[in-house]
């Protein structure tokens, strides 16, 4: 069942659906996380139902564009709906591909892309399909992600995304292997003496080394 969920931000106003994959404080925490440069031309990766995108524009000035990019057919057009329901035509667009298939119109087109991506590893048999495409690297590696930022950016744009912890590891190697530089981090905690569960990383195209590790945020 579909719903109209207020944003809590203005009168911006977004679409759920009851029965697929809804968004989390994760994609809020993401959204929160960089703050917008003037002129920013903005990607949102795995967009699903676009809160990244939208909330990261909500709560920016300065953003001249949004582009949505989701492989779900029907996420993406939730998605359409969302930026007609807001009168966001002008500003967004919504592109219904996957990311190792993003047009070439798009190679090197952004200044920042933000992503919430499908991390999780294991566990697919009893899942939802178009749940555990939002979840499980199903159909997109880490690899893959980073590569399709990497494309996608310009020189000295960022990318920012949210991203287990107990990857960070693999994501930093995966990120500094591919050009892009981690230059800010924070973990994320469910409570001050909790163990971290997820890790916000942005890292910069062409970046120098040398990374600012922000104290934990603690999301309760």
């Amino acid at each position: 069942m579909e719903v109209i969920e207020s944003l809590l931000i203005g009168n911006y106003k977004i679409i759920q659906d009851t029965s697929l994959y809804r968004f989390t404080s994760d994609s809020v925490l993401l959204a929160r996380f960089p703050k917008a440069k003037k002129g920013e031309r903005v990607a949102d990766f795995c967009a699903g139902s676009g809160i990244v995108g939208l909330h990261f524009f909500a709560e920016n000035e300065g953003v001249e564009q949004v582009t949505l990019f989701e492989m779900q057919p029907q996420l993406a057009e939730m998605s359409r709906r969302t930026v007609a329901l807001n009168g966001l035509a002008e500003t967004f667009t919504v592109e219904n591909c996957r990311l190792q298939e993003i047009p070439a119109s798009y190679t090197e087109r952004f200044s920042l892309i933000l992503c919430n991506p499908p991390y999780e590893r294991g566990g697919f048999e009893k899942a939802d399909g178009r749940k555990a495409l939002c979840r499980k690297e199903l159909s997109l590696t880490l690899q893959e992600l980073i590569g399709a930022a990497k494309r996608c950016l310009k020189f000295g744009g960022r990318f920012a995304l949210v991203h287990r912890a107990d990857r960070l590891s693999e994501l930093l190697c995966a990120l500094h292997a591919e050009g892009l530089e981690p230059k800010r981090m924070q973990l994320v905690a469910g409570k001050p003496s909790a163990k971290p569960y997820a890790v916000l990383v942005e890292a910069v195209k062409g970046g120098k080394a040398g990374i600012e590790v922000l104290p934990v945020k603690v999301n309760a």
